[in-house]
């Protein structure tokens, strides 16, 4: 199988001007700050007002960059996923097929998402609700990282034979990112189920499909 390479997400480039590194330090600082109150206070009691005078911003700066609270969730948990790809890609270049390769990045998302899990239900919220404004303004609402990802697997597990070409890897991704969503969704509303299982059962209807054997 070809060598899997991931997506670059939004690595340091020496091109960037000083206005944009500047930027991305203000937002990281924001984020920071933000999730300081969350784990201090709990998310739900902490405001927006809290969050600008604890970073000693005013609040325009603050709702400028980040238009509500779950935005800075959202920030905060997808650099987390950049952040886990620098370790996670060479042990996914090792697994020989697409299924080993989804099994170990999912697993690895399950152990994160267990330790997450009183942020997810408003970070899923506002990532759904936010769908159809990602694309048209990626600044203000970036896209996670998670399906440029599954598209390379894709990429590389079509190149293999692995998976049918007739289809786009991007549109293959779409739907993945959905079934990954929904195995999140089901894991947040049945308390006491295993995220790994759910994982495991998006994975198999994605590469085997939903059809039975023959009798």
């Amino acid at each position: 199988m070809p060598a899997f390479s991931a997506p670059a997400f939004d690595a340091p480039n020496p091109d960037v001007g000083r206005r944009e590194r500047k930027r991305q330090q203000t937002l990281d600082h924001l984020a920071q700050t933000a999730w300081r109150l969350f784990e201090a206070l709990g998310y739900d009691a902490v405001t927006m007002e809290q969050i600008a005078a604890q970073a000693d911003v005013s609040k325009g700066t603050l709702y400028n960059h980040f238009p509500v609270k779950e935005a800075l969730l959202a920030h905060r948990f997808h650099g987390d996923l950049a952040a886990s790809m620098v370790d996670l890609t060479p042990a996914l270049r090792t697994l020989p097929d697409i299924a080993g390769r989804l099994t170990r990045l999912l697993h690895a998302s399950a152990h994160w998402s267990e330790s997450h899990r009183a942020y997810l239900g408003p970070y899923l919220r506002y990532r759904l609700a936010t769908l159809q404004a990602v694309g048209r303004d990626d600044e203000r609402y970036p896209r996670s990282g998670m399906q440029a990802v599954f598209g390379a697997l894709i990429q590389d597990a079509q190149a293999a034979g692995q998976v049918r070409a007739d289809l786009s890897a991007d549109l293959l991704a779409h739907h993945l990112q959905f079934l990954y969503l929904g195995a999140l969704l089901r894991w947040l509303d049945q308390p006491g189920a295993s995220l790994r299982s759910e994982f495991d059962a998006a994975i198999s209807l994605f590469v085997q499909g939903a059809a039975g054997s023959a009798a």
